[in-house]
């Protein structure tokens, strides 16, 4: 019997993960950082400073902490509209993040964006996309270009569980297969399509097995475990950038907030949500190992608690004192410079 193109596995459970003193420290640190920012951002929305839809991150920090430990410079980030964590993750400054949140002049897309719409080429990150899936075929146009110009680099492409549904994905996937474009795309499975459980709404509910018709390989992956998502990040870019083609990582994580910030959540359990914070949150994982290996005591951990607070306080403090973009500022940014 001919063996069939695809391949499908998924990940050993309990396997031994492999970190220095240093990784896991810069881990816990990124995670923490992207946590008190949402958690910052989350009462600014209360107190009005943020409009329209703000969707927070906080429960799925290993996800991009993780593959951003597993890219080299110069490969691509692009996602939805839950991208504040994404921004952080690349080193986008947290003070013009929040003022983008927040409209103001000096956030990354100054003060036109908000909190779905945020891009930065100087980070590689290309949104932020408020329409569920579109960013799909646009993280895979990325690599094509990165293909045309024989660049060596990698589109990392993020969706959600609720877009994995989506007519214009599986499009991407035929065409990503078909000319073997360097693009790794990874689900965010937190379990819920806005109020939808995953297994309500997807027939296939292993979303990893979603590109097997096109003969895209994938492999299903502890999404709460940053080195789990480091390791399997990073065995994914290899394959896309060795001329491969693509492959699907399924990240199976959780947000511990309503899908947006007007959404109360009232399709779980409280007592679900406290099993996964209890017994599977992200940070208190490497936290654990940091402590138990005696690579930090409580003391430098706490330190390391101050210095993010400080830093997401500054950004709020900034984004205040930001002006509002002018009024004139409607009429710019709306072509590309260039003759027509």
């Amino acid at each position: 019997m001919a063996k069939s193109p695809s391949k499908t596995t998924k990940a050993k459970p309990d396997a031994p993960r492999k970190a220095t003193k240093a990784e896991l420290l810069a881990y816990y640190r990124q995670m923490l950082l992207i946590r008190r920012f949402e958690e910052k951002a989350g009462q600014l929305y209360g107190m009005g400073l943020i409009a329209g839809f703000c969707h927070l991150y906080i429960g799925q920090e290993a996800v991009v902490t993780g593959m951003k430990a597993a890219i080299k410079d110069g490969d691509q980030m692009i996602t939805g509209y839950r991208d504040h964590g994404h921004m952080l993750a690349l080193g986008m400054e947290p003070a013009r993040v929040m003022a983008e949140l927040t409209g103001r002049a000096d956030g990354y897309s100054h003060g036109k964006g908000g909190s779905m719409h945020m891009f930065s080429v100087e980070r590689n990150f290309y949104g932020g996309h408020g329409i569920v899936g579109a960013q799909v075929p646009i993280g895979t146009g990325l690599a094509f270009a990165d293909q045309y110009r024989g660049d060596g680099h990698v589109s990392v492409t993020f969706f959600g569980d609720g877009a994995a549904n989506q007519g214009q994905v599986y499009e991407s996937f035929n065409m990503a297969k078909l000319w073997h474009l360097p693009v790794v795309y990874v689900i965010e499975n937190n379990q819920y399509a806005m109020g939808t459980s995953l297994k309500r709404a997807s027939s296939e509910t292993h979303l990893y097995r979603r590109g097997a018709s096109f003969g895209i390989p994938g492999e299903e992956v502890d999404g709460m475990d940053v080195l789990a998502v480091r390791d399997a990040g990073r065995a994914a870019v290899r394959h896309a950038r060795s001329g491969k083609g693509p492959i699907i990582l399924e990240m199976k994580t959780y947000r511990y907030r309503g899908h947006s910030m007007s959404d109360p959540a009232k399709y779980r359990s409280r007592d679900e949500v406290n099993e996964v914070r209890q017994h599977h949150d992200p940070i208190d994982h490497v936290k654990e190992r940091l402590l138990a290996e005696g690579w930090a005591d409580e003391a430098a951990l706490k330190a390391i608690g101050n210095e993010v607070r400080a830093i997401v306080n500054d950004a709020a403090d900034f984004a205040r004192e930001s002006p509002e973009p002018a009024a004139s500022d409607l009429l710019t940014d709306v072509l590309a410079p260039g003759d027509l």
